[in-house]
């Protein structure tokens, strides 16, 4: 019988026992380390911040800085000659600058120039400051980089801040204007104001003993500038100066925008006696000055200063403010923070309108009844004379726009016939509880101070026309007015040789106060036309008055035809973007035209428009035919006429008044006593 052996069970290796705690231990590792993952993906979530809004401004500003940043060095890099070379291929041969032309006709420096810059193109540079301001010792503030707005707003806003009830230096600051041609010949790297006169002037043999810039604080009011820095007897000096030393060839003056205003306050100042004035004698003008060529001159003032006093905006902040509300109004009060700010500058109320519903209409008046964008397109043609030839055929074209109704809340309002506009009168009204609270005393304006109360009565009113806008401003910024009329006056006078008009006040103010009796100084206004410019606005509640400018332009009123003169709740006209052609261009017209009461000694008046011509492509840089208010300082046919009275040219000689506006018959509707 066959045994059966029975094998013995096969023990475990010590090799296979090792290879399973292996694999167990690989396990549990594994199983530890996904934990530890799940763990800390939690935690990260946890930690993680959150992307704010502030960080995507901070990225949007990083990139604008370093994109501007990158194509100005590609711009300095590139040969000279090769934008030149491009635009040169696209349109053709360019003309010679003025100054190359005028050389070539055999015209030399003759008479000194003297540069007044108006509001804003000057630089100022800081002198003394607080403890934020370390490091900027005589560095710019306002001109070149603006660097310190961004890297310290807030700082860099309380030291361009003037004090709230002198109007004068704040306690520890002192910011003064830069001094010599740089204070004014580029605003910033790349953009230009005076530099392309400058230039022009040097290629016919004028230098820096020839031409003087006349910067001062633009900030301050005109009679403040003097008691301040002693700017006014600074002028005075240097033209008395640069006439001795040319042979006793008069000097011919260029004023800029609100310089054509500071200048016209200082031809009242050096003539009178003083301790209030320079002293120089009743024929100080007559000996020192061949001509006054006033460039966009404000000489009646300007409706964009009473929008940016009202709301610290005008037609461009508008729209922004419409499209980024936040950033303007509540997130950063970047718009509080300019009304702080430009309500301590005097300045500003230099161009509030003159002349009252006179000059500007009323609410079923203006001189430019019946204007249309579109006539200005078709200034050189024959279609455009027949028009001026039958005015209400244009304006059965277009509906009517109430200029003379500056401010309207509410597009009906600025439509509607006056008879159906019920108004309650705000300038008794009771302002009520204040709106202001601890948040946001840090921005205080004086609206703060008004209450719920007086911003119903201000909206109630419903419409202002220049004379109601005056008691406007008063009431709703009754500080910053109440500096402002000691030092400006916006009137009409009756009678000029009533002593109180030797008072400083009236001096900037071209409707009550007298010329020089200097019969052969010439008066030339050189201004652009043919770009949409601000007249009226249309405005609305804003929807919060706690830390908010109550007010603002109501963007959403618009017509819809491209000839409306109505576009994001601005009225516009003829002008220079800046200035209408009314402000510009009507004292040469009629209120200096000839002997006048405003003009005793009859001295010659000019009128000189250059309609806008954008440039062709971007390699034309801001163009040579501009007529937008600082862009026309490089338009090659303003500077030639400039450069042509330097060398001793006449008005005749340039060929008289170059008009393509209708400044004559608009002046011809204002009924003012001559």
């Amino acid at each position: 019988m066959a045994s059966i052996r029975r094998r013995k069970p096969i023990e475990p290796s010590s090799t296979s026992v090792q290879k399973e705690d292996e694999d167990e231990d690989e396990e549990e590792e594994v199983e530890e380390d996904h934990s530890k993952n799940k763990h800390r993906k939690k935690s990260d979530k946890k930690s993680k911040p959150k992307w704010s809004c502030v960080d995507n401004c901070c990225w949007i500003v990083g990139y604008i800085c370093v994109t501007w940043w990158t194509l100005l060095f590609l711009y300095n890099v590139m040969p000279a000659s090769l934008p030149l070379y491009v635009t040169e291929a696209i349109t053709g041969p360019l003309p010679d600058p003025p100054g190359v032309k005028l050389r070539k006709e055999g015209l030399k420096a003759k008479h000194p120039v003297v540069f007044v810059p108006g509001i804003v193109t000057a630089g100022l540079e800081l002198w003394e400051g607080h403890q934020c301001a370390d490091g900027l010792f005589r560095k710019r503030l306002w001109g070149g980089t603006f660097g310190e707005v961004y890297k310290r707003p807030l700082c860099w806003v309380e030291h361009m801040s003037l004090d709230n009830e002198t109007g004068l230096d704040p306690p520890g600051i002192r910011v003064r204007p830069v001094c010599g041609l740089v204070a004014a010949d580029y605003f910033a790297p790349g953009y230009f104001v005076w530099a392309v006169l400058i230039a022009n002037l040097a290629h016919i043999g004028y230098e820096e003993k020839t031409m003087y810039m006349a910067s001062y604080d633009w900030r301050l009011s005109f009679q403040n500038t003097e008691v301040r820095d002693q700017t006014l007897s600074r002028i005075k000096s240097n033209i008395e100066l640069m006439v001795e030393a040319n042979g006793g060839n008069k000097a011919v003056i260029i004023p800029h925008s609100m310089g054509v205003l500071y200048f016209l306050h200082f031809m009242k100042w050096v003539e009178a006696p003083t301790p209030m004035g320079g002293g120089g004698g009743p024929d100080w003008c007559a000996k020192h000055i061949k001509a006054v060529m006033n460039i966009g001159g404000p000489f009646l003032g300007v409706p964009k200063a009473v929008a940016g006093l009202f709301s610290a905006e005008a037609k461009d902040i508008a729209v922004a403010r419409a499209i980024a509300p936040g950033v303007l109004n509540n997130g950063f009060q970047t718009l509080q923070h300019i009304m702080r700010m430009s309500r301590t500058w005097d300045s500003t109320m230099s161009m509030i309108p003159k002349g009252g519903d006179t000059i500007w209409g009323d609410l079923d008046w203006s001189p430019e009844e019946g204007y249309t964008p579109m006539k200005s397109k078709q200034r050189n043609t024959d279609t455009q004379k027949a028009s001026q030839d039958d005015p209400e055929t244009e304006i059965s074209q277009t509906k009517r726009a109430n200029y003379g109704r500056i401010i309207s809340f509410g597009k009906d309002v600025a439509e509607a016939l006056s008879s159906d506009i019920e108004r309650i009168d705000f300038r008794d009204a009771v302002k009520g509880q204040s709106v202001a609270n601890n948040t946001c005393r840090d921005v205080w304006t004086e609206y703060h101070d008004m209450g719920f109360g007086g911003i119903k009565a201000v909206a109630e009113y419903k419409v202002y026309t220049a004379e109601s806008m005056i008691d406007l401003l008063r009431f709703v910024a009754p500080k910053m007015m109440e500096r402002g009329s000691a030092h400006f006056s916006y009137g009409i006078a009756d009678y000029l040789d009533d002593p109180k008009y030797q008072h400083y006040k009236y001096w900037s103010n071209p409707l009550e106060t007298k010329l020089p009796n200097a019969p052969e100084m010439e008066i030339f206004s050189l201004y652009g036309v043919g770009v949409p410019t601000e007249r009226a606005y249309i405005y609305k509640l804003s929807p919060s008055a706690e830390c908010t400018i109550p007010f603002q332009i109501d963007t959403s009123a618009d017509e819809h035809d491209e000839d409306s003169c109505l576009k994001g709740g601005v009225y516009s006209v003829d002008g220079d973007e800046t200035v209408p052609v009314l402000s510009s261009g009507f004292m040469c017209a009629k209120g200096w035209r000839g002997k006048t009461r405003f003009n005793p000694s009859g001295s010659r008046t000019y009128i000189r428009e250059y309609a806008h011509s954008p440039p062709a492509n971007f390699l034309e840089g801001r163009g040579t035919q501009s007529g937008a208010h600082v862009d026309i300082m490089g338009n090659f046919a303003l500077i030639e006429d400039v450069m042509r009275v330097a060398a001793g040219a006449t008005g005749e000689e340039l060929g008289g008044d170059q008009v393509y506006s209708d400044i004559f018959k608009w002046s011809e509707k204002i009924n003012l006593q001559l």
